[in-house]
């Protein structure tokens, strides 16, 4: 775990020096050490969290606090970073700032560093659960039935157009925050009004509060084998693979156990996405499978917490990312994918350190430094 993996060997002679920054890092330790290990001493892995506790900030090279996403001085923030330190490319990890990311690219790209982030139209279609419902729907691709007003959603129980159980999400929604699965009418209108108050006290409450009364998704409940896949397109939108897993255990919100899979139809799928989005790097896909048929759920565009499993089961997008930093096109090594290769996540304790400190600048404040 947390090795490149035998089939990366980095070609030295076209090496260059490549910093990365990874935002809103977390506890995606595992993303820190595999892009170290794809650096391979030939550049440095930065993570910033707003929180020095944030575990990921452990085996960075480079730890910064700086804020909160949604405070005023974040966007400096990140530019000064990003030109203080030479960073070659910013990884994001937070769905709540893709939106900023997208509609800031280009201003932060002025500081030489690449936006690893897709466009704001693609950023929109995955961030707002209803235009990725249209989206599936417009490319003929299946995905539950899908509402946004509740007396549409009534009227059709009444009519046995749609039967419960029934899914509730926040439209605009990260990390399975405020999921609530109903049985009937009564439980339905209660989770209902009462995800409306939650969603005004969460840390989505930025992301839904200009649309609040169509901010809460009434979806119909797929039972089926779940599945998670990475999509990966080159930073230019073309597609290269996609690489699925079977699901075999989730734990707050993340896949927890997986086994990977070699599946032509789950392929197609993510093809079809990815052509027609034209997305930006690695992104997150959620399915179910139900028989013959595949219903597409989720669209992350971002690492997503199922990541690992495709790593450890041959394919090293971190060094496929390098690589393509360089301007290196031919990355077919890099990806050995095999399937039926199961892994469990299990928790590590990281020491962290012992700070009160808050940022007060855009100079941020420098947690460790090597």
């Amino acid at each position: 775990m947390f090795k490149g993996g035998p089939f990366y060997k980095p070609n030295h002679t076209a090496m260059k020096t490549n910093n990365i920054l990874f935002t809103c890092a977390g506890r995606r330790n595992y993303l820190i050490n595999y892009f170290k290990d794809a650096l391979n001493g030939n550049g440095m892995v930065i993570a910033i969290d707003n929180q020095t506790n944030a575990p990921a900030l452990i085996d960075a090279d480079l730890a910064i606090q700086v804020s909160d996403i949604y405070s005023d001085t974040y966007l400096e923030e990140l530019k000064f970073i990003c030109s203080k330190h030479k960073v070659t490319a910013l990884i994001p990890l937070n769905d709540l700032e893709l939106p900023m990311l997208a509609k800031q690219r280009s201003e932060i790209e002025e500081t030489g560093v690449k936006v690893i982030v897709s466009n704001q139209s693609v950023i929109d279609v995955c961030f707002d659960k209803w235009k990725t419902f249209q989206f599936l729907n417009d490319h003929k691709l299946l995905t539950p039935k899908t509402y946004i007003d509740f007396n549409t959603v009534a009227e059709n129980i009444k009519n046995k157009e749609l039967e419960f159980p029934l899914v509730l999400k926040p439209r605009w929604g990260s990390a399975s925050i405020g999921i609530e699965i109903v049985e009937n009418m009564e439980e339905l209108d209660c989770a209902y009004r009462l995800l409306k108050i939650k969603l005004s006290r969460s840390i989505l409450n930025k992301a839904s509060e200009d649309a609040i009364e169509s901010a809460i998704l009434i979806q119909e409940k797929i039972d089926g084998i779940e599945y998670g896949m990475d999509i990966l397109n080159d930073f230019e939108g073309n597609y290269y693979n996609t690489f699925a897993r079977e699901k075999l255990s989730m734990r707050a919100g993340e896949t927890d156990k997986a086994m990977s899979v070699i599946n032509p139809k789950l392929s197609d799928i993510g093809k079809t996405i990815a052509r027609n989005l034209k997305h930006i790097g690695n992104m997150d896909c959620d399915v179910f499978v139900v028989g013959e048929k595949v219903y597409v759920l989720e669209l992350n565009p971002r690492f997503g917490g199922g990541y690992p499993f495709s790593h450890e089961a041959g394919v090293n997008t971190a060094a496929i990312y390098i690589e393509w930093f360089n301007g290196n096109k031919d990355v077919a090594h890099l990806n050995n994918y095999e399937e039926n290769i199961s892994f469990a996540k299990c928790d590590v304790l990281k020491k962290i350190p012992n700070s009160n400190d808050q940022p007060t600048s855009i100079n941020s404040y420098v947690i460790k430094e090597y």
